[in-house]
């Protein structure tokens, strides 16, 4: 029995945790499907009685929320993918490729981006985005978010790749594959898991970014979605149910993909915990 209570413990403490962290969430599901303010004030933490799904229909045609909607999905992915195509390609000449002492003076030159804070790097990324003519443009966050996310990107998939059996490349090199060829062909083929973690942390700090898309972006039409939150918040701070249906639209895409790639994300956060 005392043995039982022990392992029932650690199963009681995590759903009491998913609880709590799932109920805010619930919270605004469920107002985001109620009829009016009045129902969310009487019944706050209720189903509601009757579902009312226009709500998503006014946030998303007249609250704009599917321009910023569909503006933050496309430059979170272009960005993300762009920084792991160059991630992995410097990742891939700092570990497989023999450059003597360029490859650990080049790594250590990437680990320096780590050091910097992003608040700090704020004046001089407006500066150049200005001289460069991009400013209010979509741009203008793409290119600092893939600069942004360069180092992080290349120690993930670094890490990754020094684990790779050299074998695997002498092989290739026997069947006359070059290196771009190895690359291709062999290593991000191999490099799947990593790549999917990295794509999903860089593609949740580019759609969550607040601070770039507010100040480089004064156009209405190309606002990305937490900043037409903001103004969405401001517009219709009287309708909580309608608030509650763009918070919604916000979390959704998150939601999605960590549905369809929970298993790649598993892998690449455990590769390389055990040698062999």
């Amino acid at each position: 029995m005392l043995r039982t209570l022990k392992k029932c413990i650690p199963h009681v403490i995590l759903l009491a945790y998913l609880l709590v962290i799932l109920f805010p969430f619930l919270f605004v599901l469920f107002s985001s499907v109620k009829k009016n303010n009045l129902e969310i004030a009487l019944n706050p933490f209720g189903i509601p009685k009757e579902f009312v799904f226009d709500n998503y229909i006014e946030a998303w045609v007249n609250a704009k929320i599917s321009t910023y909607f569909f503006n933050s999905m496309y430059i979170a992915i272009f960005a993300s993918v762009v920084t792991i195509l160059l991630g992995s390609m410097f990742a891939f000449a700092v570990t497989r490729m023999r450059q003597g002492k360029w490859n650990g003076i080049l790594f250590s030159l990437v680990l320096v981006g780590m050091l910097i804070p992003n608040n700090a790097l704020m004046l001089p990324i407006y500066t150049i985005v200005r001289k460069l003519g991009i400013l209010n443009t979509h741009w203008a966050l793409i290119i600092p978010y893939i600069a942004n996310a360069i180092p992080f990107t290349v120690i993930i998939l670094a890490a990754f790749m020094r684990i790779l059996p050299r074998e695997i490349e002498e092989a290739a090199v026997m069947d006359g594959l070059n290196a771009p060829g190895i690359f291709a062909k062999i290593i991000v083929p191999l490099t799947v898991p990593a790549m999917v973690t990295v794509f999903i942390v860089n593609f949740l700090g580019n759609w969550n970014e607040f601070l770039l898309a507010n100040y480089f972006l004064s156009n209405d039409e190309l606002r990305t979605l937490p900043v037409g939150m903001v103004q969405f918040r401001d517009q219709y701070q009287m309708n909580y149910a309608q608030m509650s249906a763009g918070i919604v639209y916000s979390v959704l895409p998150v939601v999605i993909i960590y549905a369809f790639l929970q298993e790649k994300i598993i892998e690449g956060l455990t590769a390389g915990s055990v040698k062999g």
